[in-house]
């Protein structure tokens, strides 16, 4: 079985450090540098066109967000841990081809990349996981509505679905993210059958 890469700190060590750094812990999907670098183009050009104020997402920040693991106790940090080592599937695409405004707090609405087609295999592998973290008595967790998007800004304001030509890539793996003022990639699970 291939062994998670660990980049920086590590949350889920049972030292008592997960239980300080887990606020703000996600499991995500990132898109490549390049897909990255495109998304982060056409969100330029759709904040022109909707005529938004908010600030982009960075494009290091692009991502799918799966779980919040954040506030969890850390023997859920430790189950999810589990769970993550047991999923097994091939690496898959994702393809979005439609904006939309997220409801949000009032002044501060997502505008989001969604799809529909294009992010079957990425639901079919969500419930997998989730299975794996039901296993583990994370059935809360693991049963959290999920609509899948790429947030690429937030604004005052809302706008209605808005078709683009599809933009995706091909999920090789998924990450432990911490957010503070920056993403940091703690852990990264490659996807292998």
């Amino acid at each position: 079985m291939p062994q998670p890469i660990v980049h920086g700190l590590f949350c889920f060590a049972m030292d008592g450090f997960g239980s300080r750094c887990s606020a703000r812990l996600f499991l995500a999907a990132v898109p490549d540098a390049g897909t990255a670098a495109r998304i982060h183009l056409l969100a330029s050009a759709l904040k022109r066109a909707h005529r938004f104020d908010g600030r982009l997402v960075a494009p290091e920040r692009l991502h799918i967000s799966l779980f919040a693991l954040g506030g969890l106790p850390e023997v859920q940090h430790c189950a999810a841990w589990e769970a993550a080592m047991e999923v097994r599937t091939a690496p898959f695409e994702v393809a979005f081809d439609r904006t939309a405004s997220f409801r949000g707090r009032p002044g501060h609405h997502p505008f989001v990349l969604v799809g529909e087609k294009g992010l079957r295999a990425l639901q079919s592998f969500r419930e997998t996981f989730c299975a794996a973290l039901a296993r583990r008595g994370m059935r809360r967790l693991a049963t959290t509505n999920f609509t899948p998007h790429v947030t690429l800004l937030y604004d005052a304001r809302e706008v209605g679905e808005y078709p683009v030509e599809p933009i995706g890539w091909t999920v090789k793996e998924f990450v432990l993210i911490r957010s503070s003022n920056g993403h940091e990639h703690l852990v990264r699970w490659p996807l292998w059958v």
